[in-house]
C-alpha cells in the first residue's frame, strides 16, 4: 500500500463556548479560547490517501486532483471564515474544535476521493497542537 500526503493551509477564526454555561464556566474550562472576540489560527491540513500505484500512470491518485478536491471542498469554504458563523458543513451545534473539525472535514472529502482511499486527515491548530482521524466510528 502507498500513502499519499498533500498539504494545504487556511487561516480561520473561531470561538470556543458552550452557549449553555454561564461566561464564567466557559473561561474555565476553554480559557483564552472562549474570548467573545474570537481568536483565529493558521491551520495546516494535511489529506493522506492510500491505493495502489496505477500501472500506466505510477500515481495511487493525481495530485493536482486531490489538490482540486481539497481546495474546492475545504479550503475555499474555511479560508478567512469565522467557523462559528460561515462555513456550511459545520452545524450549529457542533463546536468548531481541531477534534471536530477532522471529523468533518472527512466527512467532506471522504466521497469526492473515487481513485483510491481516504486514510487520514490531520489538521495542525498550532505548531504544538494537531489532531488526526482515520474515519474510526464515533
Amino acid at each position: 500500500m502507498v500513502y499519499l500526503t498533500r498539504r494545504e493551509r487556511f487561516n480561520a477564526a473561531h470561538k470556543l463556548y458552550n452557549p449553555n454555561w454561564s461566561q464564567e464556566k466557559n473561561i474555565e474550562v476553554f480559557g483564552k479560547c472562549s474570548n467573545k472576540n474570537w481568536h483565529g489560527h493558521n491551520f495546516t491540513l494535511y489529506v493522506t490517501v492510500k491505493g495502489k500505484p496505477n500501472p500506466e500512470t505510477g500515481f495511487i491518485m493525481n495530485v493536482k486532483e486531490l489538490s482540486r478536491i481539497i481546495n474546492e471542498s475545504i479550503i475555499d469554504k474555511l479560508d478567512h471564515a469565522n467557523l462559528n458563523l460561515d462555513v456550511d458543513f459545520i452545524p450549529d451545534n457542533i463546536s468548531p474544535t481541531t477534534e471536530n473539525l477532522v471529523v468533518l472535514i472527512w466527512q467532506q472529502l471522504e466521497p469526492l476521493i473515487t481513485e483510491c482511499k481516504l486514510h487520514c486527515v490531520k489538521l495542525c491548530e498550532t505548531e504544538n497542537i494537531y489532531c488526526e482521524y482515520f474515519g474510526e466510528e464515533m
